[in-house]
């Protein structure tokens, strides 16, 4: 089945309603520059409403590594997520679990990155928009991304409900990562769009299972 990541939850009203329509997990954005930006105060505020069995990702940015260990020391992140150039020694310092978000243009090549992240749980495909890390709402060729890479993928990358389902078809990911594509406005979500989008996802997985 494929899993679910709702991005750049802001409020409690939406990591709720994240959780109630049935994500398997949310991310929160540490990167000030973000118009889905929460502080450590208000992640930790956030990580507190959540029922069980709901991962929480923090995404970040070329953040300080003292950065990141504040945030770990203070909100339960179960999976670190870096949309940045950090290499893969930075990565893997934190000895916590984490995704490599690649920005995939023409040329890539996913499995020379693979190779070099390693160690990561997986690596997190987004489209690549100069200047702009990720949350730009935009899709990539998905013909792009090899059939076996050697880690798991997580889709990303203007995905929404009216393309979800092309999507999981043509790439079979692990998971699905949606920001942009589940809001009323950036940063706010919509509660019907996250259920249409969660809906589609788990009604390709029944087609394809048959």
């Amino acid at each position: 089945m494929t899993r679910i990541k709702i991005c750049g939850i802001t409020s409690a009203e939406d990591a709720l309603a994240a959780a109630r329509y049935g994500t398997d997990a949310i991310g929160l954005v540490f990167y000030e520059r973000s118009p889905r930006h929460v502080s450590i105060a208000q992640a930790r505020q956030l990580a507190d409403v959540l029922p069980p069995f709901v991962s929480i990702v923090g995404l970040f940015v070329n953040a300080d590594a003292a950065f990141v260990r504040e945030a770990l020391a203070n909100v339960p992140l179960d999976l670190l997520q870096f949309h940045g150039d950090e290499t893969p020694e930075y990565c893997a310092q934190f000895a916590q679990p984490y995704l490599k978000a690649i920005r995939v243009k023409a040329g890539i090549d996913l499995l020379q990155c693979a190779s070099d992240f390693r160690s990561a749980k997986g690596l997190l495909l987004d489209a690549h928009v100069e200047g702009i890390p990720g949350g730009t709402g935009t899709a990539f060729d998905w013909a792009l991304i090899p059939g076996k890479l050697p880690l798991p993928v997580i889709l990303s990358g203007g995905l929404d409900t009216e393309n979800v389902a092309a999507a999981i078809k043509q790439v079979r990911p692990y998971a699905v990562d949606v920001s942009s594509g589940v809001e009323a406005s950036k940063g706010i979500k919509d509660g019907a769009k996250i259920a249409a989008f969660i809906n589609e996802v788990k009604r390709t997985d029944v087609q394809l299972s048959r």
